[in-house]
């Protein structure tokens, strides 16, 4: 292998990981340097940059989910809240554990769960509510806070889609009792694999996420601990390791090293997916029939993708597909449709099934996940987001002409 060839294409003026990632990597596998602990400089460069007490790096955000979860002690006869509009993962977590998902409508210009559609949803039986910025929109989060408390209800805030938005001037994803941001490929920050991270103030939900996502050493407290003590003490016959039932979510170093390298400059990672959405937004301008995702005053939206919902087939029967097939036909990168309600995905709705439980519609999120078209914002040069924008808004004035035939 050309190994000088390799590093050039990694290091590339428009690479994906063409910082420090390389470096930190090759400490993690150099014997010299072995022993940098990335998942630790990880977890305090993080909470750091996000003014919070207690993180524990994972191996994605579903296990961060999972644990966030049990650590607040999550069980069957508990009821867990999701959005009817986002993936089936925050639904799964509520399932792992015995618990019934709930699922709760959106608002149509937001996409996101509101005080009202929660409050309806509640019950005695509600012992969390989970939280997603879909698309990289914080929720509106306060009433939902002050109805929790008063309810005595944790609330996790699922970012996973979301890296340092905005809420009335406070980061999104650190107000609830837990917050998990993923790391996976396509996530504004990247592994270069999977990944996540969890974060709390309060160190003893710190504690038991941490036994928990870390097999259950007895010496893990809410800062860290270690698992590999003197060797003298772990070849005792005698010494007991483990004091809770967990599951081994632990990040790789790996994986922590190229997060901590992306997680230095993660201002000017956020930056460009915002001047992308930018770019697409004025491809779009004065068009009344492709509507973005709202932005409601004192938010910041860090554009995971730039949403919009396509109203074409309702005005002029045009429909979802053969729009998206012009697009491509044109030069387009294309664009990805919603995720399938999580109530409405198979695995859903056979578990459902067998516990002979009742699924409600929600006709918001229903309606509005056939229309949503989702453009990539990741691009690492903005003169390929301009050319494939600019595609879009010839296609919107032809589209426009046809439509006046």
């Amino acid at each position: 292998m050309n190994y000088k060839k390799k590093i050039n294409s990694i290091k590339n003026k428009y690479g994906k990981f063409n910082s420090n990632e390389l470096n930190y990597v090759l400490n993690v596998i150099d014997d010299k340097t072995k022993n940098i602990d990335y998942v630790k400089k990880l977890e305090d460069e993080f909470c750091k940059k996000f003014k919070v007490k207690y993180s524990i790096a994972c191996n994605s955000g579903t296990s961060g989910l999972h644990a966030s979860l049990a650590a607040i002690g999550i069980g069957p006869g508990d009821e867990v809240i999701v959005p009817g509009l986002t993936v089936v993962m925050d639904a799964y977590a509520a399932i792992h554990l015995g618990a019934k998902p709930v699922f709760a409508d959106v608002d149509k210009d937001t996409y996101l769960v509101t005080y009202e559609t929660i409050l309806k949803k509640i019950t005695k039986k509600t012992k969390a509510i989970m939280l997603v910025s879909l698309q990289g929109l914080p929720v509106d989060i306060d009433p939902i806070i002050k109805l929790a408390k008063k309810k005595n209800i944790y609330i996790i805030e699922d970012n996973a889609q979301d890296f340092f938005g905005e809420y009335k001037n406070k980061i999104s994803g650190t107000l609830g009792d837990v917050g998990i941001w993923s790391f996976e490929n396509k996530k504004h920050l990247s592994g270069a694999s999977e990944g996540g991270i969890i974060s709390t103030n309060s160190k003893y939900l710190a504690e038991k996420i941490r036994k928990f996502a870390g097999i259950g050493y007895k010496n893990m407290t809410a800062n860290g601990g270690r698992t590999s003590l003197a060797i003298e003490k772990v070849q005792d016959p005698n010494y007991e390791r483990f004091d809770t039932i967990g599951l081994n979510y632990r990040m790789p170093k790996i994986v922590a090293a190229v997060c901590l390298a992306q997680l230095k400059r993660f201002k000017k990672i956020i930056s460009r997916r915002v001047q992308v959405a930018r770019i697409f937004r004025e491809a779009i301008n004065d068009c009344n029939w492709l509507i973005e995702q709202r932005i409601p005053k004192g938010f910041k939206h860090t554009h995971y993708t730039f949403s919009l919902r396509y109203l074409g087939e309702s005005q002029f029967g045009i429909k979802w597909k053969s729009f998206y097939s012009k697009y491509k036909k044109m030069g387009g990168d294309g664009f990805y449709g919603a995720c399938v309600c999580p109530h409405q995905e198979p695995s859903i709705k056979n578990y459902f099934k067998k516990k002979s439980w009742k699924i409600n519609s929600l006709p918001v999120a229903e309606k509005i996940q056939k229309e949503i078209m989702q453009f990539k914002t990741n691009y690492r040069n903005l003169e390929d987001a301009k050319k494939k924008a600019l595609i879009l808004k010839k296609l919107v004035k032809l589209t426009n002409n046809e439509k006046k035939k």
